[in-house]
């Protein structure tokens, strides 16, 4: 099963907002490497939510509720619906990630400005570890 990463101010929608609403349609994505990423992905995915700007951690697990259908605003362009699982009791930030040299390749790191981006095993076992998420939330 794919992992994947994807980015929001938390300004704009945050965590808390998806834990809310419980469920959300992910769109507004142009760039053609992350659009090609939304399209890859699949019901049941996991996903980390990452939070920009100031923040810059990953504060909880989300999965994939739809997979890609053309967006209700723009149909040139495809959105996923996603699903809050559970916020992380410890957020894993960008410099925790960084110091672990092991990561250094991931996208977070080699392409900030990307919302949308695979993770790979690793980092995810890695980051799940860190976490101290609820398991039992995963199956």
């Amino acid at each position: 099963m794919p992992y994947w990463l994807v980015k929001s101010e938390p300004e704009e929608y945050s965590f808390t907002d998806l834990l809310r609403d419980k469920r959300a349609i992910w769109d507004g994505v142009r760039n053609p490497q992350a659009q090609a990423y939304l399209r890859q992905m699949q019901i049941g995915d996991f996903i980390l939510y990452y939070h920009s700007g100031k923040e810059r951690a990953i504060v909880g697990l989300a999965k994939v509720s739809r997979a890609a259908f053309p967006e209700p605003t723009d149909s040139r362009y495809v959105a996923v619906e996603i699903e809050a699982v559970s916020p992380f009791v410890h957020k894993i930030t960008l410099a925790a990630i960084r110091a672990a040299k092991e990561f250094d390749e991931t996208p977070l790191l080699r392409q900030p400005r990307l919302s949308v981006m695979p993770v790979s095993i690793e980092l995810w076992e890695w980051i799940m570890r860190h976490s101290s998420s609820e398991k039992e939330k995963l199956e």
